[in-house]
């Protein structure tokens, strides 16, 4: 029999990027908020180090074994037994969650990114769409979403320059951005000979190379330093709390408010519903089951367990799974295609051995609908990504450029030479959602406590192997400019990823509930109290990050929750 805790206005599932940005609106307008978190908090001092195998190996986001217990399955067709998936650093149990070890490139969505299907056809024509995409149009507008995208920069605090202010271009930054009210909360994070050169070489093609938005502060922000440029914001936490994560952002300052408490290392098993409602959440903490009741409950994990945990909560009103009804829950999901997939070695040391990862140069003349399409037989694009942080393994897996073997005394004396030398072109594609891409529950494959974990089906998909093609030439354009003396090209599978690190979809917005689970403010059209915050909302995916765009959703998704209170809560 549960423990039942004193009830709360609204239950929050997971405090991570999404979560944490979410419990900030409702705090500070009086809303009690219970938040339930499989992590706790991390020690910047302690628990974050420089040190590659640490981070990378032994993953620092695996401080809590939630996640090493339910790691998702994967196959490429329905007739096919799933496997083990693999990827890496997804989901993070931790107060902050996967904000604490992510890269903090920090970007908006561009506007033809709330508008494929419409801008497609009326561009391109009937046959512009890719065979078997179910993509819709999203239900709100860049416009729309503007002013939360702004919210959320100067809350958490975001570096970068603006390419648009209010139709003003500037071409230090982005020019095919959409427009934004106003500059960002700070600077760019610095400049190096090796952005220098980069930004040089996309200019000589004629091309907009501008520095990456980073959640990381480029001078003092909010009462934390700025960024000391030692490293290790690639898959490791910041001991400075110069990275943005909201453990040291939107998190303290709600809890400061009186007004959210949280349950730290719990795990949350079932969502509760009675007569077509939630009542709150079911958890486990210290070997004792718990029954939070709330008025309104917000799911705010990562994608597959968004998914995960809607399709277990079954009741006699949701036979399939909660907000499932209409077999929407696991449709529609995108794992991002993107990847390192162009490398160019160059004549000296690049000196990228300090720096962040998101300190980077980035060009988008080849992203979204920036380009004519005309005869390609795509839509969409890439946008290129040239990052600053490289670490001494992860150098030395380096390729040989057909230059040396893969192992022995020749290989080693090639790494020892050229470590320094390479560096890759990260391309981030237009990703839709398919008919033959979904999640599910594996029926064989059970987490510690006997639940199915998620099961990731994905097909293969055209479109997006055509991007990827097409983009590598740019690619390569880009780093023989820039001086690289020789380029070679890394191929992915034709179903692309399987665990994805921008996972997205399954539980899409729309306004048509027979293809959606959510509204266009994030809350399910089956179930009036119930909110779905993250990454599973989003209809595709831009050829961008997609953290900043899901912080802008919880933030309006939350405000919604306040001003229609009454309707909502009940």
């Amino acid at each position: 029999m549960a423990i039942r805790l004193k009830p709360a206005d609204v239950a929050v599932v997971g405090l991570g990027g999404a979560g944490g940005v979410a419990v900030l609106p409702l705090a500070r307008a009086g809303i009690k908020v219970a938040a339930i978190e499989a992590g706790g908090w991390l020690n910047p001092q302690k628990d974050y180090h420089s040190d590659e195998i640490h981070n990378n190996v032994r993953m620092l986001m695996t401080a809590a074994a939630k996640t090493k217990n339910e790691i998702p399955t994967f196959r490429t067709s329905p007739s096919e037994r799933a496997r083990r998936a693999t990827g890496g650093r997804t989901m993070m149990n931790a107060i902050g969650g996967s904000t604490i070890h992510y890269d903090g490139n920090s970007w908006r969505f561009a506007p033809w990114d709330f508008r494929i299907r419409t801008e497609a056809l009326r561009r391109y024509g009937a046959g512009a769409l890719p065979n078997g995409s179910t993509i819709e149009d999203w239900p709100l507008t860049y416009d729309e979403l503007e002013s939360y995208y702004d919210k959320v920069e100067y809350a958490i605090g975001v570096s970068g320059k603006a390419g648009n202010i209010q139709g003003r271009i500037d071409a230090q930054g982005n020019v095919f951005e959409g427009p934004r009210r106003r500059e960002y909360p700070m600077p760019p994070l610095r400049d190096t000979d090796f952005t220098d050169l980069l930004t040089a070489g996309a200019q000589k093609l004629g091309w907009n190379g501008h520095r990456s938005p980073a959640a990381i502060n480029s001078q003092p922000y909010a009462g934390r330093p700025a960024c000391a440029y030692h490293g290790w914001c690639d898959t490791g936490g910041c001991h400075i709390k110069a990275k943005n994560s909201t453990a040291v952002t939107t998190i303290p300052l709600a809890v400061n408010t009186g007004n959210l408490k949280i349950a730290d290392y719990a795990q949350v098993t079932r969502i509760i519903a009675v007569g077509g409602r939630v009542t709150g959440v079911e958890y486990l903490r210290g070997g004792k089951q718990y029954f939070q009741p709330a008025k309104a409950v917000l799911l705010a994990s990562y994608t597959y367990e968004n998914v995960r945990l809607l399709l277990l909560s079954k009741s006699n009103d949701f036979p399939n799974g909660l907000s499932n009804n209409q077999r929407q829950v696991g449709r529609h999901y995108i794992a991002h295609w993107d990847g390192r997939e162009t490398v160019g070695l160059f004549p000296s040391d690049l000196n990228i051995w300090y720096g962040a990862n998101a300190q980077a140069v980035v060009v988008n003349n080849w992203a979204d609908d920036n380009f004519d399409h005309a005869g390609l037989r795509f839509i969409g694009g890439a946008s290129m990504t040239v990052g600053h942080e490289v670490h001494p393994i992860a150098a030395a897996a380096m390729p040989t450029f057909e230059r040396a073997p893969a192992w022995g005394s020749r290989w080693k004396a090639f790494v020892s030479q050229n470590a320094g030398r390479w560096t890759g072109v990260y391309a981030q594609c237009t990703s839709l959602p398919y008919e033959n891409t979904w999640l599910d529950l594996d029926p064989e494959v059970k987490d510690p406590l006997g639940d199915p974990v998620c099961r990731i089906t994905s097909g293969p998909k055209e479109n997006e192997q055509r991007i990827r093609a097409y983009v590598a030439d740019k690619a390569e354009e880009w780093l023989r400019a820039a001086g690289a003396m020789d380029v070679m090209r890394i191929v992915l599978p034709p179903e692309g990823p399987n665990q994805s690190w921008h996972a997205v979809g399954g539980t899409r917005m729309g306004d048509n509930p027979e293809t959606n689970v959510v509204n266009k403010w994030g809350f399910s059209h089956e179930v009036p109290n119930l909110g779905i915050l993250g990454g599973s909302v989003m209809g595709s995916h831009g050829a961008r990050n997609p953290t900043l765009t899901i912080q802008a959703l919880a933030w309006r998704t939350a405000e919604h929750l306040v001003s229609e209170w009454k309707s909502i809560a009940g």
